[in-house]
């Protein structure tokens, strides 16, 4: 069976669009792409999750990190849960994105 039917997300839509975002260059091509793409609070809101998922993994506690990414203890929750059970894609970007700025 292709992953395309076990995982309704994986998709052709969904394919272009990721491959749209890999072709990006440099953080000027984000910025001005994903202000076409989204609302200013979807950025927002991407952000902090990934600065909450961040801290998350050094640590912090809920009360820390609401008062730090001024984020909802719901979010982190579902962040924390995400970050405990699912696919590992915040810790891996996380990892990678801190070892280039070791670099």
């Amino acid at each position: 069976m292709p992953m395309t039917e076990k995982k309704p997300r994986h998709n052709a839509m969904t394919d272009a669009l990721f491959d749209a975002i890999l072709a990006l260059e440099n953080r000027e091509e984000c910025y001005r792409f994903f202000e076409d793409l989204c609302t200013v609070k979807e950025i927002s809101d991407m952000a902090q999750r990934l600065e909450a998922a961040k801290l998350l993994l050094d640590g912090k506690t809920y009360e820390q990190i609401v008062r730090s990414a001024e984020i909802s203890t719901a979010t982190i929750s579902r962040i924390n849960r995400c970050i405990q059970y699912g696919t590992g894609g915040y810790q891996a970007i996380i990892e990678r994105v801190r070892s280039r700025q070791e670099e």
